[in-house]
């Protein structure tokens, strides 16, 4: 049975620009997932984003002379998407495709150097169709191609969570089924129907479809729901944080702590 996330579409098209306000707050997030992007991305290449929404990677990518194949499965981002590329002149270096990252509708030899999956995962609440997702990007990948895919750490959230809806600790059927299952029970999902991974999870499920293991990082490492401190850092002490974060991020004890997880692998 596939899972139908017509509503997850839904919820991204009444607010397109939901996910670049979102990274403009956590901005630790954006600068730490760059930083080894720049480190594990091919000097220029051909790359698959799939999760594109309004352009906040696609737009970089682009300036930076990549081509790129961006994909959302809410036409209403990828229009966005579109209009913002247009505006910078990057429109043509970059194909644009409303699809579903489990049934992507491209062809299926391998062509892309690079794949972002950095939002899809995020909503996929059954594994067998995080196992097709991540499929989907092996097949278009070329040998030795680099995957780039982000998570939603289960137990990382929770400081945003007694931050911002200190009230959801009282509705416990919901916090069982969020340490228990890693997403919410069916009466929440009509605001976000996510699936929360544990970190020791997020390896051996890629390495079930093919890829080998680079990097499993937090991109915001030991700040829990702590923005605004880094987000007024200026200057050098901000590359100087920025280093520090980038140097403990793989720290294991840390690592799920995180409320987003970024996961690097190859394919063979």
């Amino acid at each position: 049975m596939v899972d139908n996330i017509r509503d997850i579409a839904a919820y991204y098209s009444r607010d397109p620009e939901r996910e670049q306000g979102r990274l403009a707050e956590h901005q630790l997030e954006f600068d730490l997932t760059w930083r080894f992007l720049e480190r594990y991305l091919p000097e220029r290449g051909d790359l698959l984003e799939v999760g594109a929404a309004t352009g906040a990677y696609t737009l970089p990518l682009l300036k930076q002379g990549y081509l790129v194949t961006a994909v959302d499965l809410s036409w209403v981002q990828i229009r966005f998407c579109q209009d913002r590329a247009y505006q910078v002149g990057g429109d043509s270096k970059v194909c644009f495709l409303v699809s579903d990252a489990r049934f992507l509708a491209l062809e299926k030899q391998p062509v892309y150097d690079a794949v972002l999956l950095m939002g899809p995962l995020y909503h996929l609440v059954e594994v067998t169709d995080r196992r097709r997702a991540l499929h989907e990007a092996f097949l278009r990948l070329k040998p030795g191609g680099i995957l780039f895919s982000s998570f939603i750490s289960r137990l990382g959230i929770l400081g945003d969570l007694m931050r911002n809806v200190p009230e959801w600790i009282e509705y416990q059927a919901e916090v069982d089924s969020l340490l228990t299952k890693g997403h919410d029970t069916v009466s929440a999902s009509e605001n976000f129907r996510g699936y929360f991974v544990r970190a020791a999870e997020v390896p051996p499920l890629h390495e079930s479809v093919g890829f080998e293991t680079l990097e499993l990082l937090g991109v915001e490492p030991a700040i829990s729901a702590d923005d605004e401190s880094y987000n007024r850092l200026e200057g050098r002490q901000r590359e100087l944080w920025l280093d520090l974060m980038a140097r403990v991020s793989g720290e294991e004890s840390i690592l799920g702590a995180s409320r987003h997880l970024l996961y690097v692998g190859k394919k063979p």
